[in-house]
């Protein structure tokens, strides 16, 4: 039953699952992604300086440094981003019956990360700075549609009791891809191919680590009660 208590034990939970995961996810993306994306942008940055030379007061947004600064604002973005998908698995565990462990937990973690990673990326990868992309409504919509047809995918394939709804939830899983991820007219890059490879496996390796200790953490923090 959903009370009062039940919520503030879920948040929580969830505060604590979003700071670690969070920090964790942080400290991958150090030795395994920014490293990678720092060299990227080097080469987006020469690819836009180049053509305007004679511009020397070009306007840029305002970004965080290099360094201290971009790591902290990475990491109170990370944990943010913790807290919220933690809440989300939290709610749903609490829909299903609270996990017993970190391990049952762990499972919930590697759907989250099928669902919200693994299948947005079968058709819009991760990719460095100065690549080109489709228009950010169309990739937006794709990635909302996969994330649905995903998740409610594997619920139904999961949990559902006929082999009717569990087909269904295989179609589910099947249809974003069919209909295929909105692509550019010319696809181009500024970085060399096997630099954006790297940062393509980095990213998949650190969003991993996330979604597992998402998953174990709210199955440590918000298991069953004895």
């Amino acid at each position: 039953m959903f009370n009062l208590t039940t919520f503030r034990e879920l948040v929580i939970a969830a505060l604590w699952t979003g700071l670690l995961a969070g920090l964790l996810l942080t400290a991958v993306q150090q030795i395994q992604v920014i490293p990678t994306l720092l060299k990227a942008e080097v080469y987006e940055e020469a690819a836009v300086t180049i053509p305007n030379t004679d511009n020397s007061h070009e306007h840029h947004d305002w970004q965080p440094e290099n360094g201290v600064e971009r790591t902290f604002f990475t990491a109170v973005a990370n944990i943010s981003l913790g807290v919220g998908f933690a809440l989300l698995i939290g709610s749903v565990m609490c829909l299903r019956g609270r996990p017993g462990s970190w391990r049952i937990g762990l499972l919930w973690g590697l759907a989250g990360y099928l669902t919200f990673f693994v299948a947005p990326s079968l058709g819009l990868p991760p990719e460095v700075p100065g690549t080109t992309a489709a228009k950010l409504a169309d990739r937006q919509s794709w990635w909302l549609i996969t994330v649905l047809d995903t998740g409610f995918g594997l619920s139904l394939l999961a949990f559902a009791k006929t082999r009717t709804n569990k087909f269904f939830g295989a179609v589910l899983l099947a249809a974003p891809h069919l209909i295929s991820a909105p692509q550019p007219e010319v696809h181009s890059s500024a970085a060399p191919a096997e630099l954006a490879q790297s940062f393509i496996v980095a990213t998949v390796f650190a969003n991993a680590v996330f979604w597992l200790a998402i998953g174990g953490l709210m199955g440590r923090f918000y298991k069953k009660k004895l």
